[in-house]
């Protein structure tokens, strides 16, 4: 048995296509696959393969004969890169997505395992978010043409097997954050933002950082190792297109999660807020109970934990950094 309690035999056969898997959350998934038995994984750069090209897609297939695939190849970005390139954020999920589960199924894998995101909830479903709510209305708007682009994995995820029996699922992942994450300011998610933020501010003496928006939306956080963790064990063990919430159950306000950050960084400086920027989707949390039934996923490393993992590894990243990109 694996440290996860993942039967070693079924991974040990498979051979594991992982998009994205160079990537943040991509490499914790391709080590939590190492580390449950398998032995054949590929995660192609996008300068070997451009996903959105659907004769790349096509020779992808062809040269690494997958057996299982985790889309995890995505257009990311925080709230300021949304509101920026809502355009190729929508495009090149969509395409990405689509050829790549088209292509799977034109090419006989067995399965494919396609990663959404929290974004896809409408912004007035209520709190906490139940996967039965997703249709209930139109996204946040700050990040929609992405969460619209994902969510129509779902969609093709649910006609193929209903036309092509093909074994597809979907898993809606909340926030993540941990080592390896982006550190840019201008592409960042909050959680890496913020400690950039507060590790700059004392490397130049600043006695202040400005967030945006006034602090009070609230956020759900998953430790990367954990949403591995989760999506590898969908993978082995969930053979159903209804989708399936990935999240810790834990909801945070902005105001405090800037609190955490600073003091577990050091900061002791002022945390001021730019009430003309957007402050994103009111609240969000996810209903959790179905990954546990499904396929027996919860989440086990506590924020505080997560957190203290993330700013030690961004400190031995970029010990001299302030400024510019890590």
């Amino acid at each position: 048995m694996t440290h996860s309690g993942v039967p070693m035999g079924f991974w040990g056969d498979q051979r594991a296509l992982v998009t994205g898997g160079a990537g943040f959350l991509g490499q914790h998934v391709v080590e939590r696959l190492r580390r449950s038995g398998c032995k054949s994984i590929v995660a192609p750069r996008r300068s070997e393969y451009d996903l959105r090209d659907p004769l790349a897609a096509s020779r992808l297939y062809e040269d690494t004969e997958p057996t299982m695939v985790i889309h995890l190849a995505a257009a990311v970005g925080g709230i300021g890169a949304n509101l920026e390139r809502p355009a190729e954020f929508f495009f090149d999920n969509l395409i990405m997505g689509t050829q790549l589960l088209d292509q799977a199924w034109r090419h006989g894998v067995p399965k494919f395992v396609a990663i959404g995101t929290v974004c896809a909830y409408p912004s007035t479903a209520p709190v906490p978010f139940r996967e039965e709510d997703l249709w209930d209305g139109y996204p946040e708007e700050t990040n929609a043409p992405y969460g619209l682009a994902k969510k129509m994995l779902l969609v093709q995820s649910q006609a193929y097997r209903q036309q092509y029996g093909y074994n597809s699922i979907f898993l809606l992942p909340v926030n993540l954050y941990g080592p390896g994450d982006n550190f840019d300011l201008h592409t960042s998610h909050v959680i890496p933002a913020l400690i950039r933020k507060c590790v700059d501010a004392i490397a130049r003496g600043d006695t202040e950082i400005v967030l945006w928006g006034d602090g009070t939306p609230t956020r759900e956080f998953l430790y990367a190792e954990d949403a591995a963790e989760g999506i590898v064990l969908a993978a082995e063990r969930y053979d159903s297109s209804d989708p399936v919430n990935l999240g810790s159950g834990e909801e945070i306000s902005i105001a405090d999660l800037a609190d955490r950050v600073a003091r577990a960084v050091g900061f002791k400086g002022r945390v001021a807020w730019d009430g003309s920027k957007p402050n994103g989707q009111l609240r969000r949390r996810l209903d959790t109970e179905k990954a546990a039934a499904r396929f027996g996923f919860r989440a086990r490393t506590t924020f505080d934990e997560g957190l203290q993992r993330t700013i030690e590894w961004y400190r031995d990243s970029f010990p001299t950094t302030t400024g510019g990109t890590p």
